[in-house]
C-alpha cells in the first residue's frame, strides 16, 4: 500500500492535519527502522502486516450483551463501536470514554498532546507500522482530581472470519491526582477462518500523583500473528499497578514497558502467561527508572503445554541520576511437556550508585515429589497437574487486586488445560 492510500483513509475519517502528518512520517520510517530486539526470539520470518488499512466489514459474529452490568464500558468489534456506557455523574465530572474520532471532537487538545507521548512512532519498525496503519482506537480520559470508584471496562473484539488487520490503539490519560481502575480485554470472535495480523498499542499516561490499576486479559485467536505494546509513562508520585493475563492462541510478541520519569513514581507489573500447541510467545517486560526514588517491580509466571514456546525477558534499567531507585524482577516458567521450550532472561542495567536492584529466574518441570504426594492421596495425574499449575500461577494471580480479573484468569487457565 502506498502513502496515498494512508492519506485517503485519514481524509475519509476527517483526521486532523497533525495526525495525518504523523501517519506519513511513520510510513517513511518503516523501511528505515529495524524490528524490535526480543532476546531469544527470531522475528525476521514473522508476518506482522500486509501494509493495508481499512475498516471492518459487517459481521454476523455478535457480542453477548447479557449480564454486562452497569459499570462504565466501551465495546468495539473490529473497527466498529457497538456499545458505550458511561454514567451521567462521570460525564459531568469530565470523564471521557469513547472511540477515537468522537474523542477528537470532545477533547482534541488532550489527544494531540498525549497521543504518542508514551510510545514514540519511530522507536522501531513495528511501532512505526502501527502509527501509519492503525485503523481504530479508543480513548479514556480522567480529568485532574477525579476519582472513579467503579471499574471501567474496554472490550475489544477481533473478527476472526475477516482478513482486515486488527490495528488497535488505546490511549488512557489519568489527570493529576486522579484515580481509576481499568479492565481491558482483547479477544477473537468467530471460527478463525481468515489468517490476519494484529498490531496493538496501549498508552497509559499517568500524570502527577495519579493512581491507575490496569488489568488486562488477552485471548486473541490462533488465526492471528500479534504484536502488542503496552507502555506506561509515569510522572511525579504517579503509580500504575499492571495485572496482565497473556492467554492467546496464536503467535505473539508482547512488549510491556513502564517509564518512570517522575520522582517517586511507582510501577508494579504482575503477568501470567500460557503457551500451548506449537504456539510461540515472546514477552519483553521492562521498567526504566529515569527519576530519583522511583520504584519498578516485575513478577511474571508462565506455563507451557505440549510443544509451546514461551520466553520471558525481564529488564530493569536504572538511568544515571536516578538515585534511590529500586528495580526488582522475578520470572519463573513451568513446563508440562518434554517438547516445551522456554527462556527466562533477567537483565539488569545499572548506571547509578545508591540504588536497590535484584532479580530471580527459573525454568523447570513439575516436581515429581509434588506429583507423588498428590497421587499417593488418591488424586489422578491430570487433577494433580492442575493443582500444581494453580499453585504455581496462583502466586501471581493472588496478588491481582481485582476479584473479577482473578476469577476470569482462573477460568481461562482451566479451559486451556481442558484442551490438552
Amino acid at each position: 500500500m502506498t502513502k496515498e492510500n494512508i492519506i485517503a483513509f485519514s481524509q475519509a475519517h476527517a483526521e486532523p492535519e497533525w495526525l495525518q502528518a504523523r501517519r506519513k512520517a511513520a510510513f517513511d520510517k518503516i523501511s528505515e527502522l529495524n524490528l524490535p530486539l526480543i532476546q531469544r526470539v527470531k522475528l525476521d520470518r514473522w508476518n506482522f502486516g500486509n501494509h493495508t488499512v481499512s475498516d471492518s466489514v459487517a459481521t454476523p459474529n455478535v457480542v453477548d450483551f447479557t449480564n454486562l452490568g452497569d459499570n462504565p464500558k466501551l465495546i468495539q468489534v473490529g473497527t466498529t463501536t457497538v456499545f458505550e456506557q458511561l454514567s451521567p455523574e462521570l460525564v459531568n465530572k469530565g470523564v471521557v470514554f469513547t472511540d477515537f474520532y468522537s474523542a477528537l471532537e470532545e477533547i482534541p487538545e488532550v489527544i494531540e498532546q498525549y497521543f504518542g507521548s508514551a510510545l514514540a512512532f519511530d522507536e522501531d519498525k513495528l511501532t512505526a507500522y502501527h502509527t501509519a496503519y492503525f485503523n481504530s482506537a479508543a480513548v479514556l480520559y480522567i480529568p485532574d482530581n477525579v476519582e472513579v470508584d467503579v471499574p471501567i471496562q474496554g472490550l475489544f473484539y477481533q473478527n476472526s472470519d475477516e482478513a482486515v488487520e486488527f490495528n488497535k490503539h488505546v490511549l488512557l490519560v489519568a489527570g493529576k491526582h486522579s484515580k481509576v481502575s481499568y479492565l481491558e480485554r482483547f479477544e477473537s470472535l468467530g471460527n478463525g477462518s481468515e489468517k490476519s495480523t494484529a498490531n496493538i498499542a496501549v498508552e497509559v499516561v499517568a500524570l502527577e500523583g495519579s493512581q491507575v490499576k490496569f488489568s488486562a486479559i488477552d485471548r486473541l485467536g490462533s488465526n492471528l500473528t500479534t504484536f502488542i505494546s503496552r507502555r506506561g509513562r509515569l510522572q511525579k508520585n504517579a503509580t500504575i499497578d499492571w495485572n496482565l493475563g497473556v492467554m492467546n492462541e496464536g503467535n505473539v510478541i508482547a512488549d510491556f514497558d513502564s517509564d518512570l520519569v517522575g520522582e517517586g513514581s511507582h510501577a508494579e507489573l504482575k503477568a501470567v502467561a500460557i503457551s500451548s500447541g506449537k504456539q510461540i510467545q515472546g514477552i519483553d517486560t521492562r521498567v526504566t527508572n529515569y527519576a530519583p526514588h522511583s520504584i519498578g517491580h516485575i513478577l511474571q509466571h508462565g506455563v507451557i503445554l505440549e510443544a509451546g514456546t514461551l520466553t520471558f525477558n525481564g529488564i530493569g534499567h536504572i538511568i544515571r541520576g536516578a538515585k534511590g531507585a529500586d528495580a526488582q524482577q522475578e520470572s519463573r516458567v513451568l513446563m508440562l511437556s518434554d517438547k516445551a521450550r522456554s527462556d527466562a532472561n533477567p537483565i539488569l542495567l545499572i548506571d547509578e550508585n545508591d540504588v536497590t536492584a535484584g532479580h530471580a529466574a527459573s525454568i523447570g518441570q513439575v516436581d515429581p515429589e509434588d506429583m507423588y504426594y498428590l497421587m499417593s492421596r488418591g488424586i489422578d495425574k491430570d487433577t494433580a497437574e492442575r493443582l500444581v499449575v494453580r499453585g504455581f500461577l496462583g502466586a501471581v494471580i493472588g496478588e491481582i487486586p481485582v476479584k473479577e480479573v482473578r476469577q476470569e484468569m482462573i477460568a481461562v487457565i482451566e479451559s486451556k488445560l481442558d484442551k490438552r
